[in-house]
């Protein structure tokens, strides 16, 4: 679009006519030379031209082609290619993320008009990008300032890694924008206990958990009125500290709540120079947000933190667990066959002393063994051998270490169990197995496992000795196996159910739901 000078008058087109005009005033002399050189060629007169003369006009007629032909390539160059390609190179710097000189203007022609609009916006690009790179101008809207200041303290805060990696990231892009002098973060835990999460640029023996008179001076006023308070100076708090908290006397005080489901979980400090405090007004909306941000993201947080300690008591739960239903077994069988051994030499029967030595080595190398998988990957020996295959090994051991007579029945279609299932399952029938073998004095074990399409799982454990009172399931002490076996059937949505008498036996009863074999409850 043509632009006007101040008088109003267009400047474009003048340019463009006397471009225009020289290049038609040079091309017409030279296509006029050319056709006298052309006449001068063909004419053919009687009386004709001395040599001389003819030789002469030539002669002139080609050298003032000559010149005119340069002038028009000259006007070419200069006001056509010579723009064209600083503009290619400017484009080229721009495109590069650099910008030195401005396009060189032409003093007339089409691409003078396009050379400044092109300077112009160079100079908008490198105004943005020092924006961009240094922080917030001066002369931005500020509107744009609020929205670029809530966008850093927003990825500072999303790029963090744990709560105090959060805090000292805050802090850092939170003193940057607002220019304060320092900046401090407290945090409520309990009703009335307030803990410094954070500080920067303050001196840190002013606001030590020791001084608790000048730390609620900070925040208590905000805390308690729950709406962002501003204190021009530090006096107040300067008294009661018996000292002053900075070298300039001009440093105010901006207390923000922040506030999560309307409660207020904490308080920020900033410490700003009275200058900045006086225009803080305008700034009041973004520092709500920016406190709501940052209780959002220690909420966050600390409900991560909670997660992750659930899952690391649940994990030692676990842990627990699997000692008591593996290594604690075989060091209590290893306890009992001591004993016995003891006894064994009491009575000096040499015989029977070396084959309870050979069943106490046996017993050792098998607590070793089992020491070794749960080190190796902490869960039951399953995933190798299938759940099948590793009760048929655990059955087959029972068998062999106590000489019961064990029946292993399989209507078994369950292959779609989880790993986690098929643990817990196994665990349970061995700590079935290790209450039968410790207090049954049974004669017979009969295990059954029945699954059918369509059908609940259905795992059955029972032998006929000496019973108990069913009224001492889940009690602690010795029957704390019994309750891991409950929690574990509960673990995976299953029901296990105990049925016992004195003289009559027990039946250990562990049923799943067709719908639950991936899953089962946490």
């Amino acid at each position: 679009m043509p632009r006007s000078d101040t008088n109003g008058s267009r400047l474009a087109e003048p340019r463009k006519s006397t471009l225009r005009s020289r290049l038609l005033v040079r091309l017409a002399g030279l296509i006029l030379i050319l056709f006298i050189l052309g006449l001068v060629a063909l004419a053919g007169q009687p009386q004709p031209v001395p040599a001389t003369v003819r030789a002469a006009l030539t002669i002139l007629m080609l050298v003032s082609g000559t010149v005119l032909a340069y002038s028009v390539l000259s006007l070419v160059q200069h006001n056509l290619l010579d723009p064209l390609s600083s503009i290619k190179a400017w484009a080229r710097n721009i495109c590069q993320g650099m910008y030195t000189d401005p396009i060189p203007t032409p003093p007339y022609g089409p691409f003078a008009e396009l050379a400044d609009d092109l300077n112009s916006l160079g100079k908008k690009w490198q105004s943005l990008r020092k924006t961009r790179v240094g922080g917030l101008s001066d002369t931005q809207d500020p509107e744009q300032k609020s929205l670029q200041s809530l966008y850093e303290v927003v990825s500072s805060i999303n790029t963090a890694h744990g709560l105090d990696d959060l805090m000292n990231r805050f802090l850092f892009t939170l003193k940057r924008i607002t220019k304060a002098q320092a900046a401090a973060i407290w945090v409520t835990h309990l009703p009335n206990q307030v803990e410094l999460a954070a500080s920067s640029g303050i001196d840190a023996s002013l606001i030590q958990a020791d001084r608790p008179e000048t730390r609620r001076c900070l925040y208590e006023r905000a805390l308690t009125e729950g709406k962002i308070w501003i204190e021009k100076n530090l006096d107040k708090c300067e008294k009661i500290a018996g000292r002053t908290f900075f070298e300039s006397r001009s440093i105010g005080l901006v207390s923000i709540p922040m506030r999560h489901q309307g409660r207020i979980i904490g308080i920020i400090n900033l410490f700003l120079e009275s200058g900045l405090i006086e225009q803080l007004d305008s700034m009041k909306p973004l520092l709500t947000s920016i406190g709501h941000h940052l209780s959002v993201a220690i909420e966050r947080a600390r409900s991560d933190e909670q997660t992750h300690q659930h899952l690391i008591n649940d994990e030692r739960t676990r842990i627990a667990h699997e000692l008591h239903d593996s290594l604690a077994q075989s060091l209590a069988s290893l306890r009992y066959q001591v004993r016995v051994l003891d006894e064994t030499l009491h009575q000096g029967d040499e015989s029977t002393t070396w084959q309870q030595l050979e069943r106490i080595e046996n017993s050792l190398d098998e607590a070793n063994t089992e020491l070794r998988e749960l080190i190796a990957n902490f869960r039951a020996p399953v995933s190798n051998r299938g759940l099948i295959g590793a009760i048929e090994q655990t059955v087959n051991h029972f068998r062999s270490e106590t000489r019961i007579k064990t029946y292993l029945q399989k209507e078994w279609t369950g292959d779609s169990l989880s790993k986690d299932v098929e643990v817990q399952i196994l665990r349970i029938i061995q700590e079935a197995l290790w209450n039968i073998r410790k207090h049954s004095q049974a004669k017979a074990v009969r295990i059954m496992l029945r699954h059918r399409c369509n059908e609940n799982y259905h795992i059955l454990i029972e032998d006929d000795g000496v019973g108990f009172d069913g009224k001492v399931y889940g009690s602690p002490g010795e029957h704390v196996g019994l309750s891991i076996m409950r929690e574990r059937a509960l673990r995976i949505g299953g029901r296990l159910r105990v049925d016992s008498e004195p003289g009559e036996g027990t039946r250990v009863v562990l049923e799943l739901d067709e719908t639950k074999p991936e899953g089962g409850k946490a």
